[in-house]
């Protein structure tokens, strides 16, 4: 059973119906028992990131450090990836999850000296794939995705693919049972797909 965390932000449903196409049962809620409990988490998320300042008031945030650190699988989506880092300059008032250093900034307005349009809207590649992560085995680099957001995170240690866009930023991250991807797979046709599979059958 996957618990899908619903923080009341954008692109659950079409998540939570890609899942179950893809043969996974899983459970819409905001119990944080529910969540400590979990085996496999998902966090997705469209919109600003001050909306996960709910998972802190519900108590969800403490329930999905426990679970991690209990060894539950636990994916990210969009703002969901972000979560995981220190925090974003978008809701600097607002911490994330911390289990990845940096924080999250918004798209320069020029780069190399042209303008940057912001959002990043659209498909884009996957760079750099990382050859021992899970969630993207068997995906080669090139892979297109689809992208909606402007406010990216940073490309550190942990980091499983890029995408480049005004610079490089990360397009998924993982350590251990801990990951994220900041394009919306349940969108991105086959690739998309293929990594949800993979998330699905950890």
């Amino acid at each position: 059973m996957i618990q899908v965390i619903d923080y009341k932000a954008g692109n659950l449903t079409s998540v939570v119906k890609t899942l179950r196409y893809l043969g996974a049962e899983t459970n819409v809620t905001q119990d944080p028992e529910l969540v400590r409990s979990a085996s496999k988490i998902v966090l997705p998320g469209v919109g600003h990131f001050q909306a996960t300042q709910l998972l802190a008031d519900l108590g969800i945030t403490d329930a999905v450090r426990e679970s991690i650190a209990r060894g539950a699988w636990f994916l990210g989506i969009c703002v969901g990836l972000q979560w995981l880092f220190e925090g974003s300059t978008e809701a600097p008032a607002t911490a994330g999850l911390g289990q990845f250093g940096g924080m999250c900034e918004r798209f320069p307005a020029m780069y190399d000296g042209a303008e940057l349009k912001s959002p990043h809207v659209g498909w884009n590649s996957l760079e750099n794939v990382r050859d021992d992560s899970r969630l993207l085995r068997g995906l080669p680099a090139g892979g297109f995705v689809y992208y909606t957001h402007s406010w990216r995170a940073p490309v550190v240690a942990s980091t499983a693919a890029e995408t480049h866009y005004g610079g490089s930023f990360t397009a998924a991250v993982e350590r251990d049972n801990v990951m994220g991807v900041q394009f919306h797979p349940e969108k991105s046709s086959a690739v998309g797909l293929h990594v949800l599979q993979n998330f699905v059958e950890l």
